[in-house]
């Protein structure tokens, strides 16, 4: 279900994007002042109501499916690959007057008490 609607979600994004780049700019009438084309295609009114409505309802769908998919991902089983993995190890806290018995050979800071090969 989620990867048909990703798929179709993909495809609306690439045609909004395209219905976006067809659209003429403002100053694209100026150019029909100087013997541009009369964009007999569309009709008499040119492409930009039609393009108009097709980016309106392309970005209506792009935003259903963006909200279909944050509800999906919000209502999905948070569960993750690090849980259950990291063990630590907790001590108990010192109470006063104990004394800390460290072992120099398990600090993992050198010390200078110990020479090795002499």
């Amino acid at each position: 279900m989620i990867t048909v609607l990703i798929a179709i979600h993909v495809l609306i994004c690439i045609g909004l994007i395209l219905a976006i780049l067809l659209q003429s700019g403002k100053g694209a009438d100026l150019g029909v002042a100087f013997g541009g084309s009369s964009q007999t295609i569309f009709g008499s009114t040119g492409a930009a109501p039609f393009l108009n409505k097709v980016t309106t309802g392309v970005a209506i769908a792009f935003m259903i499916t963006s909200l279909s998919l944050a509800f999906i991902a919000a209502k999905a089983p948070k569960s993750s690959i690090m849980e259950g993995k990291a063990k630590t190890h907790q001590e108990r806290p010192l109470k006063a007057g104990d004394q800390v018995k460290a072992k120099p050979e398990s600090s993992g800071i050198p010390s200078d008490t110990k020479t090795e090969g002499k």
